[in-house]
C-alpha cells in the first residue's frame, strides 16, 4: 500500500511538472528592439486557441461605403481588429500577453500607390504587444495580400493563443 501511494505521488509530481512547464519566448538576434518573438516554444499540455482571422469595424459608418473615411487607414484598422481580438480572448479567459503567433494580412493602401502601410500598422500594433503593461511578444508574419473581402479593408488578423 505504501509503496503504491508512493508510486502514484511521483506519478503525479511528473504530470504536475510537465505541465506546468513556462512558455519560452525567444528574442530577436543582435538585442534588436524589434517588437516580435524570433520563435514562442510552447510545452506540451498546453492548450491552445486558434482564433480565425478579424476584419475591422467600420471606423465611421456614416462616411461612403467602403471609403477610407469609412474604414480608416492602416493604423485605425489595425487598432479595430486588435481590440477585437482582445475581446474575443478575454471572453476565453485569455489575454493579449497569451498570443503566440500572429499572421497579419495588408492590402497595399491606395494612398501609398498600392503599398502596404506597414508604419501604420506598427503604429496599432505597438499599441497591444510590447508595452510596459503588456511585454509579451508573439512570433509574427506580416504580408501584402492584393485585397480582403470587402473593398476598403486593408486589415486581417489571425492569432494562435495559449492558456497559461
Amino acid at each position: 500500500m505504501k509503496l503504491s501511494f508512493c508510486f502514484a505521488a511521483a506519478l503525479f509530481a511528473f504530470s504536475h511538472s510537465s505541465t506546468a512547464a513556462e512558455i519560452k519566448r525567444y528574442s530577436l538576434p543582435n538585442n534588436s528592439s524589434f517588437p516580435i518573438a524570433a520563435a514562442v516554444e510552447v510545452p506540451a499540455g498546453k492548450a491552445v486557441i486558434y482564433e480565425s482571422g478579424k476584419v475591422p469595424a467600420s471606423l465611421n459608418p456614416k462616411a461612403e461605403k467602403n471609403s477610407a473615411a469609412y474604414w480608416g487607414n492602416t493604423e485605425q484598422q489595425t487598432v479595430s481588429v486588435l481590440s477585437q481580438i482582445e475581446a474575443s480572448l478575454k471572453s476565453k479567459g485569455l489575454g493579449m500577453g497569451d498570443v503566440v503567433k500572429m499572421t497579419v494580412f495588408l492590402v497595399g493602401d491606395p494612398a501609398l500607390d498600392g503599398k502596404m502601410d506597414f508604419s501604420g500598422f506598427m503604429q496599432g500594433y505597438t499599441q497591444f504587444f510590447g508595452t510596459e503593461q503588456q511585454p509579451n511578444l508573439p512570433a509574427r508574419s506580416a504580408l501584402q495580400i492584393a485585397g480582403l473581402v470587402v473593398e476598403g479593408m486593408l486589415v486581417e488578423i489571425e492569432v494562435i493563443a495559449v492558456r497559461p
